[in-house]
């Protein structure tokens, strides 16, 4: 059976972000494993899961049904429950690498752990799949290649989360949550990803995205492959982002 390894912070990732792969990818057979900083069972931004303080916004900005479902079910799985720890975790023992994202500031310990920018660059050492969406693909882009000091990815097609997007959300509700929507309130993720580019040209923002993706409507949903490596936006992408990376696991 294929392995894919998800790493996750203790606190703060988004839950569709790993809810929906975890789901769609154990539905094909697919096992997954789950790495934290200490071997420790991790947990979900909570306001994205219930929708606290999102205000009039609540049913824009949180969580959808079927990812808080997938979510709940996800918690109740070993492998969440036994994660290993970053530490532990092993390019050779895993078939492909996916890494969900998330804006709450419990991130950062994810983002800039140099343990997992080191595994991302032996999985593209390796050229096993990896896929990132979000505030996951700053994690690539800031893993660096020491042959090359660049970024693994800099000489990819790539897309991230929107700097349209995080800046509505932040707009909305910065009022009461203040800079909750900003990971990094120097710097926007499109910004940090397209900075890490050998080309801005290869940053594909893709169509507006308006409507989240589900199996009946996968078109609604946004990717960039590139060889081995796929990147998707946000949460309405995960879907999409779940089943091509699929598709790159188990090719035809």
């Amino acid at each position: 059976m294929k392995s894919i390894l998800i790493p996750l912070p203790s606190y703060g990732f988004d839950p569709t972000e790993a809810a929906i792969p975890w789901k769609v990818l154990s539905d094909k057979g697919i096992g997954v494993i789950f790495a934290t900083p200490k071997g420790q069972k991790a947990t979900a931004d909570i306001r994205m899961l219930r929708g606290n303080d999102l205000g009039i916004w609540k049913s824009l900005l949180m969580a959808r049904k079927d990812a808080v479902d997938a979510y709940a079910a996800m918690e109740q799985s070993e492998s969440f429950t036994k994660p290993i720890s970053y530490e532990e975790a092993r390019e050779i023992d895993f078939d492909g690498l996916l890494l969900p994202g998330g804006h709450d500031k419990g991130v950062r310990e994810y983002l800039e752990s140099s343990i997992l920018q080191k595994l991302v660059v032996d999985f593209f050492y390796a050229k096993k799949p990896v896929a990132a969406i979000c505030h996951g693909v700053v994690l690539a882009s800031r893993s660096i290649d020491p042959a090359t000091n660049k970024s693994v990815i800099s000489d990819y097609k790539t897309t991230s989360l929107l700097k349209s997007q995080e800046m509505a959300a932040y707009n909305l509700t910065r009022l009461w949550l203040k800079d909750y929507y900003l990971t990094y309130p120097e710097i926007t993720v499109e910004d940090e990803v397209k900075n890490s580019r050998s080309d801005k040209q290869n940053y594909l923002q893709g169509p507006t995205p308006l409507l989240r993706d589900d199996l009946s409507h996968l078109s609604r949903g946004f990717t960039v492959r590139d060889r081995h490596y796929l990147s998707a936006r946000w949460p309405g992408d995960a879907y999409t982002f779940a089943i091509e990376f699929i598709k790159m696991i188990n090719p035809k």
